[in-house]
C-alpha cells in the first residue's frame, strides 16, 4: 500500500489537488482512500471530497502530527481491514507538518506500507503574507518537503510565480519545485502527479514540533441542522458571499493582513454548495460540488486564521452566519460538538 501524504497551510488548495489525483489515480485503476484531518471539531472537506465519489475518513479536533497519533493509527487499520485500498491519500491539516505524519507512520504496526514524496503546497497569491505572518512555520513545513507545489498560478503574474519559487528554494535548495494551477489541473499538474510515482528519501532524526502552536492559529468550527423550505441554488451562492464577507470585514479589523481558511458547506435540498476564503485581500470562492439532493440540510464551518484570539473568532463567525440565515428565513439549530466527535471516530464512508 502506498501513502501520499500533501500538506500545505490554510487555503493553499490541498482538497482540491486531492479531488484532481483521487480521480486520476482511480482512472488508472486504482483502489485508494483518503483520510481528511481538521483541526476543529466539525469536518468540512470530509464531505466535499465525498460528493466526488471518493472514499473519505475525517479526523477532527486536533492535528494528526501532534495530538490525533493514535486515532490516526486507529484510521489506517479500519480503512485497510475493511475497504483494502493500495494508496491512501492523507490531506493534514493545514497547520501540520507532513513529514512528522510520515514518521509516525513508519512507527505503526500497519503492514507493508511505502510513501510517496512528501509534498507542499504554497499558494502563490500569498506567499509573501504567510512568509510575514508565519516565518517559522513556513520555512519548518519546505524545508521537510521533497516536492513543493506553487498552486493558483491562473491567479497571479508571472513575477509573483517567480518569487514564490525562489522563496521556495532559498529555503530548501534540494526540494523539487512544481508549478501548476489544481482547479485547471492541466499539462504541468499532471507532472506533479508523474513524480508522485518516486519514493520518499526524506527522512529527520529530531524532537517532534507542535505545529499548532508553532502556527499562531486561531480555530472554531461547528455545524448547524437547516430547515431551508426550498432554498434556490442561487440564493444559497449569494448567501454565502454576504457570511464570508461579513466574517472577513470583522477579522480585518482585528488583523488587516490575516491569512489561514474561512470554509462554509451548505448541504440542502438541491446538492451541496461551499464557500471559501483565504486571506484579507482575496474574495469569497463558490463551488456547486454536488446536484444530487439530500434530505439531511446542514451548515457546517471552520474558520481557522492568524493572529485572531479564538473567543473573537467565535462570535465573528457565528454572528455572521446566524444573521444571514435569518435574513432568508431558514431555521437553524447548532449540533452538538461533542456528539460530532464521536460520530466521527466511528464512522467511516464506504
Amino acid at each position: 500500500m502506498k501513502i501520499i501524504i500533501i500538506g500545505g497551510f490554510l487555503g493553499s488548495g490541498k482538497t482540491t489537488t486531492l479531488r484532481n489525483l483521487g480521480k486520476h489515480l482511480i482512472d488508472k485503476g486504482h483502489k485508494i482512500a483518503i483520510i481528511v484531518n481538521e483541526v476543529g471539531d466539525v469536518g468540512v472537506d470530509g464531505e466535499t471530497i465525498s460528493s466526488s465519489g471518493l472514499v473519505t475518513k475525517e479526523l477532527t479536533s486536533g492535528c494528526i502530527c501532534c495530538s490525533l497519533k493514535i486515532s490516526m493509527e486507529h484510521t489506517l487499520q479500519t480503512i485497510i481491514e475493511e475497504y483494502g485500498p493500495d494508496v491512501v491519500i492523507i490531506e493534514p491539516t493545514g497547520i501540520a507538518f507532513p513529514l512528522q505524519i510520515k514518521e509516525h507512520i513508519e512507527l505503526m504496526d500497519i503492514g507493508d506500507v511505502s510513501f510517496a514524496p512528501v509534498v507542499t503546497i504554497v499558494d502563490a497569491s500569498r506567499f509573501g503574507v504567510e512568509w510575514t505572518q508565519i516565518p517559522r512555520f513556513i520555512e519548518n513545513q519546505i524545508k521537510e518537503s521533497e516536492i513543493v507545489c506553487i498552486n493558483k498560478i491562473d491567479i497571479v503574474n508571472k513575477e509573483a510565480i517567480a518569487n514564490s519559487t525562489k522563496m521556495v528554494l532559498e529555503i530548501n535548495p534540494d526540494v523539487i519545485v512544481v508549478e501548476f494551477s489544481a482547479k485547471n489541473a492541466d499539462e504541468k499538474f499532471q507532472r506533479f502527479l508523474d513524480l508522485l510515482t518516486g519514493e520518499s528519501k526524506i527522512h529527520q532524526d529530531r524532537e517532534d514540533i507542535n505545529s499548532i502552536e508553532v502556527s499562531g492559529v486561531g480555530s472554531y468550527a461547528g455545524e448547524y441542522s437547516l430547515i431551508t423550505k426550498d432554498i434556490h441554488e442561487d440564493t444559497v451562492t449569494t448567501m454565502l458571499v454576504h457570511m464570508l464577507m461579513g466574517i472577513k470585514d470583522k477579522i480585518i479589523q482585528l488583523n488587516p493582513e490575516f491569512i489561514g481558511h474561512v470554509k462554509i458547506s451548505f448541504r440542502f435540498k438541491e446538492g451541496l454548495i461551499k464557500g471559501s476564503l483565504t486571506s484579507s485581500e482575496g474574495e469569497p470562492v463558490i463551488e456547486i460540488l454536488d446536484e444530487r439532493g439530500s434530505t439531511e440540510e446542514h451548515l457546517k464551518f471552520l474558520s481557522a486564521v492568524t493572529q485572531v484570539p479564538k473567543e473573537e473568532l467565535v462570535q465573528i463567525v457565528d454572528r455572521c452566519i446566524g444573521d444571514s440565515l435569518e435574513q432568508e428565513g431558514i431555521s437553524f439549530e447548532k449540533v452538538s460538538s461533542k456528539a460530532q466527535d464521536e460520530q466521527n471516530i466511528i464512522k467511516l464512508d464506504l
